[in-house]
């Protein structure tokens, strides 16, 4: 039995396409979830994993599958349904799976033959059983699973071509931030595997880099913490010998014991989510690590970096209280803390989350002609409406920043700071090239957005709706 995995072109991860941007080979990585699949297949499958991100992909040149599972993120959806119609029109079911079919699922079962629902690991062998006895369900309902559970995944399904692997090592997150999913999808309950298992398939990992796809690597609180030193002592102690980028919460700068073992483990990037300058921002999306103690960014990044690591910031812009200049003082905020990247992003009500619940509730969701308008969701478009930012306000807004941040002369100092300190200058410079080049290809996207006859029409409404 033939079976494609597909990961659809992502704009979040390509927003021009490795082929109009050579530096975005560095910005993409691998689509976990459909390797964690492919360990859970039965032996007796023929795995294929297809990443869209990669390769344009000839489908009518490829042999014809038994079936095809498709996963999609919500900006994904739109290309996870043109591909499910290639397939179907050739009578083959189509399977969708990932966050946007678990929270859009009667949508998406306009398109496929069937959804499975959140974590699928457990599920997928029932619905591969199911299949072949020609009882294939309109729906299958992933549980939450216990991490111990979880197939060592196959890393060698994928071609080379990616400068990052990834690995997963824990799922969960008990902050619960308005504008975030993850507790919707993988629950609030912080789930660790075991170290031995994540230590074993780390040495697996072919590429040098590693992406540790974790929303928060060392969780929430001290049980959480004291796990994430067993992990980094375990990986020190097998000679791991990977060099790695995790998301953290700013508390990671709290333990020197934390920071010192995670670079000896071979973290060389943290990227935390700042989200806003100001604590009104803060307290509005609930993102109250941050609001505790007073704590004062700059030093507490300037911690990171002492011991050789790079720190990305996440920033939103379109918070309710954001007014006009609020890319400036972003700008600001970021070199000021004195952040290495910056990820500057729009407001986006993403379904299943808490913002979008507040968001339709108050009739401010902009771009809602669906499936089509999901193509927009990349989280750098204004897909909603603001309380005191017009649409073109919002990207004037962020425009501004990234012009500020990304100048030559910053980015040019920065990388003299890295080179200086020896913190992973090379990646630095990679990372920085590619944002710089990404602005310049959003422009042009922002172009065609504004100009669409729709999203023409929201402006017209915005403006009449009190926006400033």
């Amino acid at each position: 039995m033939r079976l494609y995995l597909i990961n659809p072109r992502n704009p979040i991860v390509s927003i021009g396409n490795i082929r109009n941007n050579r530096w975005n080979h560095y910005r993409i990585w691998k689509p976990l979830g459909l390797l964690a699949i492919a360990s859970a297949t039965p032996p007796e499958w023929d795995v294929k994993i297809i990443d869209e991100n990669i390769s344009d992909p000839d489908y009518d040149s490829m042999p014809r599958p038994d079936l095809v599972g498709v996963t999609a993120f919500t900006a994904q959806a739109c290309r996870a349904y043109e591909i499910a119609a290639i397939f179907r029109s050739r009578s083959v079911p189509v399977i969708m799976g990932g966050i946007h079919a678990t929270m859009c699922q009667q949508e998406a079962l306009g398109s496929v033959d069937s959804v499975v629902t959140g974590e699928a690991e457990l599920i997928w062998p029932k619905v591969l059983a199911d299949f072949q006895n020609a009882y294939l369900k309109q729906v299958y309902a992933g549980e939450h699973v216990d991490m111990k559970h979880i197939p060592m995944t196959k890393h060698d399904l994928l071609p080379y071509g990616y400068f990052f692997g990834s690995i997963q090592t824990t799922r969960g997150c008990p902050l619960n931030c308005s504008f975030c999913s993850v507790a919707a999808f993988n629950g609030s309950r912080y789930r660790a595997r075991p170290i031995e298992d994540v230590v074993q398939e780390f040495k697996t990992i072919r590429e040098k880099y590693v992406l540790i796809v974790d929303d928060n690597l060392i969780g929430a609180n001290e049980k959480h913490i004291i796990r994430a030193k067993e992990l980094f002592r375990a990986m020190i102690a097998a000679g791991v010998n990977k060099k790695w980028i995790a998301q953290a919460t700013i508390n990671i700068a709290d333990d020197e014991e934390l920071l010192t073992l995670a670079y000896k483990a071979g973290c060389r990037g943290v990227f935390v989510g700042f989200e806003s300058p100001t604590t009104e921002g803060l307290a509005e999306i609930g993102k109250k690590f941050n609001l505790a103690k007073n704590r004062n960014m700059k030093e507490s990044v300037r911690k990171i970096k002492q011991h050789g690591m790079l720190v990305v910031g996440s920033f939103i812009i379109g918070l309710d209280i954001d007014r006009p200049g609020i890319g400036k003082s972003i700008a600001q905020a970021a070199i000021s803390y004195g952040i290495d990247l910056l990820n500057t992003m729009i407001l986006t009500p993403l379904p299943g989350t808490n913002l979008w619940k507040k968001m339709e509730s108050e009739s401010r969701i902009a771009a809602n002609s669906f499936p089509d308008d999901w193509k927009y969701y990349t989280l750098t478009f204004p897909v909603a409406h603001y309380k005191q930012l017009c649409r073109d306000g919002v990207i004037k807004e962020i425009e501004h920043c990234d012009k500020i941040f990304y100048s030559v002369r910053k980015i040019v100092s920065r990388l003299c700071g890295n080179f200086l300190q020896k913190r992973s200058p090379l990646v630095a410079m990679m990372a920085n090239l590619s944002y710089k080049r990404n602005i310049r290809l959003a422009q042009k996207t922002y172009r065609h957005f504004c100009l669409s006859p729709q999203n023409t029409r929201l402006q017209y409404q915005n403006s009449n709706s009190g926006n400033l």
